[in-house]
């Protein structure tokens, strides 16, 4: 939090030069900065509630910064940009703001109000700023910050990361200067470019598919930062029916809330597996691993995609817009995963999914290089590259 900190102390500061003043010529200080704001490039991003809009946007951020810009981020407190974006070095501003859906009158009313303050924070925050073009990624600051750069006449390039628009980029979608998004024909105008992936998944997409390796198929279990109840308890039942010998080696990664509960549920089906509450370096795992069992949030499937894995999907149920099923049609369609309804699907019909998977090699093959010929690994410089070309 320090850098957003140090942005109220020092308004000029984040948009000149990486680091704080550290030599007491005031004069020299203020000369230096005046070279630099002329040559970099003043970006505010919005993005913020969820990894799936945050981690995006990081990545984005990281080739705006190697391309000499200067990155501000437009938050809330209460979503992962709190902590993750000042972790990365970039300055934070937030807004008091609620999402634009809600359950009653109530809900939604309080959702009004807030979203107006949020609109004169946001518009005060802009104009303070100065930014010279501004990247909306989704998440509950990007509707305020959005109307804000249209209102001052600021460049608005906005990116849809999953196959069905949400609420607050179908809005900012009619006034943008650019609309890029992860799947093809989302928004009306829309320049699809994929997902922005962390760059060591990226390098993945230049890497041999052939996983040949001695021993069993190995199986990735992923169920998000927060686990995946359904997937904590399904997948051992699932694995308890096949025979022991026929078992893929397992990793399950099941959120820390489950993290109990879930080695719990493969000591009572008498499966092995390593289990963990998350996975700190996904590259490593998606290497590792011959196959996956995980939902389908639109960044898991562009990095399976770029990973080159196969996948059995099984999309979260109550996803705003069913949007998960979506994404996941997308490797389906493409020939590089399997797709199940959480709501019909059972130990039985998972264990065969299994089996097929893991006894067959050639098949395994075949949907990684699907899988990896839909990947869009360029999509951080294809974001980065739309924002130049529109910045005042």
């Amino acid at each position: 939090m320090a850098a957003a900190v140090c942005w109220q102390a020092v308004p000029w500061w984040p948009w000149c030069c990486a680091s704080a003043p550290r030599w007491s010529s005031a004069r020299k200080w203020r000369g230096r900065c005046a070279v630099n704001a002329v040559e970099a490039k003043r970006v505010l991003i919005m993005a913020g509630g969820t990894g799936g809009h945050v981690f995006p946007a990081l990545a984005v951020a990281d080739e705006l910064r190697a391309r000499g810009c200067a990155v501000n981020w437009l938050g809330t407190r209460r979503g992962i940009e709190a902590r993750l974006v000042p972790e990365h070095g970039y300055p934070i501003h937030f807004l008091k703001v609620a999402g634009l859906r809600g359950v009653g009158i109530r809900a939604r009313l309080r959702a009004v109000l807030s979203l107006a303050a949020a609109g004169v924070q946001a518009f005060a925050a802009v104009r303070r700023l100065r930014p010279q073009v501004v990247l909306g990624f989704g998440g509950f600051a990007a509707g305020p910050g959005g109307m804000a750069a249209r209102a001052l006449g600021i460049p608005l390039v906005i990116h849809e990361q999953n196959a069905i628009a949400g609420t607050t980029n179908r809005l900012l979608a009619r006034f943008a200067t650019r609309v890029l998004s992860a799947f093809p024909d989302v928004l009306p105008g829309t320049r699809q470019c994929g997902n922005p992936v962390r760059a060591a998944i990226t390098a993945l997409a230049a890497t041999p598919l052939d996983r040949a390796h001695a021993g069993p198929a190995r199986l990735l279990v992923l169920g998000g930062s927060l686990g995946a109840r359904a997937l904590n308890t399904l997948v051992p039942a699932a694995l308890a029916l096949l025979p022991t010998a026929a078992r893929p080696v397992v990793r399950h990664q099941c959120g820390e809330a489950h993290l109990a509960a879930a080695r719990a549920a493969y000591a009572e089906a008498g499966v092995e597996a390593e289990v963990m509450p998350f996975i700190a370096d996904m590259a490593e795992a998606y290497g590792w691993a011959d196959f996956a069992i995980c939902r389908a949030g639109a960044l898991t499937v562009s990095e399976l995609a770029a990973a080159g894995l196969p996948a059995i999907l099984v999309p979260y149920p109550h996803a705003i817009d069913d949007h998960q099923y979506h994404n996941a049609r997308w490797l389906v369609q493409g020939g590089a995963a399997l797709l199940f309804r959480e709501e019909t699907l059972d130990s039985v019909q998972l264990a065969a999914a299994v089996a097929e998977l893991s006894t067959d090699p050639p098949r395994r093959a075949a949907m990684a290089t699907q899988a990896r010929g839909l990947a869009l690994p360029d999509a951080a410089q294809a974001v980065a590259a739309a924002c130049l070309e529109v910045a005042r």
